[in-house]
């Protein structure tokens, strides 16, 4: 069985000889250096590499925070900017980044709140975001009394809350235990399969990029280059027992290489 995804001939995100130099005291330092990457709609991706490798800065770029020195970049057919005016993707960052004065409803509402959506619509919106994450019942908590998943599954909510085609995420795990963000991996890929959004995952992780993806994005160190792109053939729905399937570890040693390659 697989995840049920959109059909289409287009990329959803098409990266062309991309790259990005950011200018430093000492001259300059090129982050990211003749990236090309097509990204198909409903697809689950994971960008990993070392520290410093440039995925950051390529999910950046995607998200239209910073701007190229070169190549091009489309996203949902269209300029960076304009993906990014029309709403067409939500950002979960490493840090939940929830505001302590609002409770976890108001958190996840804020970008329906800023877009001036009917209060009616935003409060059921927000209400079904958080049902969907499991946390219907704490949308009076205030972010200090949750735990760090929690936490992060609310900002998982708010970044769906506006029904946005794709899904951002720079190592949004990362901070947590071992078993939460194992547990948190389960959740992820049980929204990706009911939501079908497109979703581009940064991870440090070898097993948890094997876990949820359909392709990873191995990327070099600095230039950060992509060293090459891994099919995972996982079938859906993945459980813990994914994990113990032989596949599991081919997919892991193919990485590991490619990650030895790109450091030489």
């Amino acid at each position: 069985m697989t995840a049920s995804r959109p059909t289409s001939d287009a990329p959803i995100v098409s990266v062309r000889d991309l790259s990005m130099v950011f200018p430093t005291p000492g001259g300059q330092t090129v982050a990211l250096k003749d990236a090309n990457l097509q990204i198909m709609p409903g697809e689950f991706i994971s960008l990993i590499g070392p520290s410093g490798c440039g995925k950051t800065t390529l999910l950046r770029l995607m998200a239209d925070l910073i701007q190229p020195t070169g190549g091009e970049l489309l996203v949902n057919g269209g300029t960076p900017r304009k993906a990014r005016e029309n709403r067409a993707y939500g950002y979960v960052f490493q840090a939940p980044a929830l505001m302590e004065w609002r409770n976890v409803l108001n958190n996840v509402k804020l970008p329906l709140d800023v877009m001036n959506t009917p209060k009616a619509q935003r409060d059921s919106r927000a209400r079904e975001m958080l049902k969907l994450v499991g946390l219907e019942k704490f949308e009076r908590s205030y972010p200090w009394q949750l735990s760090g998943g929690m936490q992060q599954r609310v900002s998982i909510a708010r970044a769906l809350a506006f029904d946005p085609a794709m899904l951002f995420m720079d190592e949004p795990f990362g901070a947590l235990d071992e078993i939460t963000r194992e547990n948190l991996n389960l959740e992820l890929l049980r929204l990706w399969r009911e939501t079908g959004k497109t979703v581009v995952f940064v991870t440090h992780s070898i097993s948890e990029a094997v876990f949820l993806s359909t392709r990873v994005v191995v990327m070099t160190a600095r230039p950060g280059k992509i060293e090459g792109i891994v099919d995972i053939g996982l079938p859906h729905p993945r459980s813990d027992e994914s994990r113990e399937d032989p596949r599991f570890f081919e997919y892991a040693t193919q990485i590991r290489e490619l990650l030895k390659k790109g450091h030489s």
